[in-house]
């Protein structure tokens, strides 16, 4: 059992990092459907099978953009607890390894906590441990430490290159409008989602466009995306030759309306299979995200971790003089 576990968080760690691109990309694709899609609703009385091409209105656009660049925003300034159900086989109807995390924004990334099922510490000196490093590491940022020039620049960097692939959803995609469903309270707009013949990727990340099909879920009202899936349609090579990501994985997440204007993940699932130099691989991931709450720039989250550990201290048991 614990060589199982090993071996699945090796994959995992491996896959990490294109785990995060796809999304990055579903994501983008998701971003530029917004746009396009009510476009092509506002000049669409019946909804017929034609692809829709043509720019999106400008005014639209920029208001999605800006509302999805609101909630990536967020991510910065508010902490949540994630529920990461890892599975080796989508059908199982128990996940093998199940980690439940706090994740605090740092200023350079997320600094993830773990706890129990009620969102709370499991082992309290373990608890006090990850704040107090956490707090170290804010610290160091809030005191312009020149050792956290390189962790800025990468994080910078990071946010560059999800810009830019959401510039390059621009031309990626056609937009098919496919019906209309109701969640909740709301009525969203569903579109079929296609790669556009005469797109030319211009990195490794848009590369992947091409071999990517789904659909997409608006709430044109707010100008949000609420629901994004799609699927891989050709084997996506890892790094040279050293892994491939087959054809037929698959992503989706849910976004709902966590607080009046804000937006955010509720829930995500990747579903991967592929191999890595002469292994084979599968992942099979879900994360619920819950208990958004915002906790500020890292001035601000220092003071918040600070204070939050100074409670800690007061709640530690007491040395009894006898034993000392």
């Amino acid at each position: 059992m614990y060589q199982c576990e090993s071996n699945l968080e090796w994959t995992l760690a491996a896959l990490s990092p294109l785990r995060l691109m796809l999304k990055g990309a579903f994501i983008s694709v998701a971003v530029l459907s917004l746009a396009l899609a009510a476009d092509a609703a506002a000049q669409t009385v019946v909804p017929d099978s034609t692809l829709v091409i043509g720019p999106a209105r400008p005014d639209f656009f920029n208001r999605v953009i800006a509302n999805q660049k609101k909630g990536e925003a967020a991510l910065d300034l508010y902490e949540r607890i994630e529920r990461v159900e890892t599975r080796k086989n989508p059908n199982d109807p128990a996940p093998p390894a199940i980690k439940i995390l706090r994740v605090v924004p740092s200023g350079t990334g997320m600094f993830r906590i773990p706890v129990g099922d009620d969102g709370k510490p499991k082992d309290s000196a373990a608890y006090r441990a990850d704040l107090q490093s956490l707090a170290r590491t804010l610290a160091l940022l809030v005191s312009d430490a020149g050792s956290q020039r390189d962790a800025l620049e990468k994080y910078a960097k990071k946010k560059k290159d999800r810009s830019d692939l959401i510039d390059a959803t621009h031309n990626a995609f056609l937009f098919t409008f496919a019906a209309y469903e109701p969640r909740d309270d709301r009525m969203l707009s569903k579109y079929k989602m296609e790669p556009n013949p005469a797109f030319k990727p211009t990195s490794r990340f848009s590369a992947i466009f091409p071999k990517v099909r789904g659909f997409v879920w608006v709430d044109e009202a707010s100008g949000e995306l609420a629901r994004v899936e799609g699927n891989v349609t050709e084997d996506i090579s890892v790094g040279l030759f050293l892994g491939k990501i087959y054809k037929g994985s698959h992503f989706m997440q849910e976004r709902y309306e966590f607080l009046p204007g804000l937006w955010l993940a509720s829930f995500s699932q990747y579903d991967f299979d592929g191999r890595k130099l002469f292994s084979s691989f599968s992942v099979h991931e879900r994360t619920f995200y819950s208990n958004y709450r915002y906790i500020g720039p890292p001035k601000e989250a220092l003071a918040a971790i600070r204070q939050e550990l100074g409670h800690a201290e007061l709640d530690k048991p007491r040395t009894d003089p006898a034993d000392q």
